[in-house]
């Protein structure tokens, strides 16, 4: 992984309502943003703003689809990630930072 990517995750991660989103997501599984809000207790401007971080992240993914009464909902699901925190890992991304970062 190079250090772009890994700052990326990890300021995605430096947030206790995103790592709630991510555990929520992981227990339930895919799901829509306004259930979401509702069992996270957040609103959903706001839930939408913690979900595009971790999305520009790679953390998670979403899908526009139409339910059966026509209404489009957002689904959000994990993606596969790892993350590995080693002073070995951490030399070799900070090896590959530019200079955006």
């Amino acid at each position: 992984m190079n250090g772009d990517r890994l700052l990326e995750m990890l300021a995605a991660l430096a947030s206790a309502p995103r790592l709630r989103i991510i555990a929520a997501l992981q227990a339930r599984g895919r799901n829509y943003i306004s259930q979401l809000a509702r069992e996270l207790g957040i609103s959903r401007p706001l839930l939408h703003l913690h979900l595009q971080k971790l999305e520009a992240a790679g953390l998670v993914t979403s899908a526009l689809e139409l339910s059966s009464d026509g209404k489009a909902l957002n689904y959000f699901e994990l993606t596969a990630f790892a993350l590995a925190l080693t002073p070995e890992t951490i030399a070799c991304a900070a090896a590959t930072l530019t200079d955006k970062a």
